[in-house]
């Protein structure tokens, strides 16, 4: 049982919450701290932040910018393919450049994880998948459930964390720029998928690729 669902509930959430809080401050400043800085910057011991946290991949994955949304679809969303997918990913690019600090520490996190710390990251749950497919759901009366959901998969690693670094750090490009590049290939994408070439599937899933062939 985590160590805040003991008795005083309340008061250890709010301790909780303030190392949360400090981490999440100090990512935001370019630096990845520690249990113990984090214990410093809340005023919270050192003994008693590693009860919450034991380790600083712990302080980090519960720092992670986590939202409980369901959808990124507005209350009445248009009934356009491309514009519901433009909603989202209006959306989800700007959470991404907002937190983009801890974005890129979750990212590095990932990188560095075995298999099994790497699946249970927040970076690694997703979500940003699901509110994608979400966004397609018009394409359904068009193409096999599959194929939809191959192409959510491929606009996600176009407009990430990680396609946002890359244009930022390797390709040199100013903020404004990459963040039009994304936008650009997510609707390039199912621009493509549109117009006759829907992303590829695995071949061993028979039955995708025969309804992807009568599509086709």
């Amino acid at each position: 049982m985590p160590y805040e669902s003991g008795g005083r509930s309340r008061q250890k959430q709010r301790t909780r919450d303030a190392l949360v809080a400090a981490a999440r401050e100090l990512v935001a400043a370019g630096v990845t701290p520690t249990v113990e800085q984090a214990a410093a910057a809340a005023e919270v011991s050192r003994p008693t932040a590693y009860r919450y946290f034991p380790n600083q991949r712990a302080l980090l994955s519960a720092a992670h910018p986590e939202t409980t949304t369901t959808s990124l679809l507005p209350a009445d969303p248009p009934s356009d393919v491309t514009q519901r997918l433009a909603a989202v990913i209006d959306t989800f690019i700007a959470l991404v450049v907002e937190t983009e600090a801890q974005q890129r520490t979750m990212l590095r996190l990932a990188l560095d994880a075995d298999p099994a710390e790497r699946a249970a990251l927040p970076l690694r749950q997703g979500r940003a998948i699901g509110w994608i497919e979400e966004a397609l759901l018009p394409l359904h009366d068009q193409l096999p459930a599959e194929v939809v959901h191959r192409l959510a998969i491929a606009i996600r690693s176009a407009v990430g964390i990680e396609a946002l670094s890359w244009l930022l750090d390797v390709a040199k490009l100013p903020h404004d720029e990459a963040v039009r590049l994304l936008k650009w290939s997510a609707q390039s994408l199912l621009a493509a998928a549109l117009a006759g070439s829907p992303p590829p599937l695995d071949p061993d899933n028979r039955e995708a690729v025969r309804d992807r062939d009568r599509i086709e």
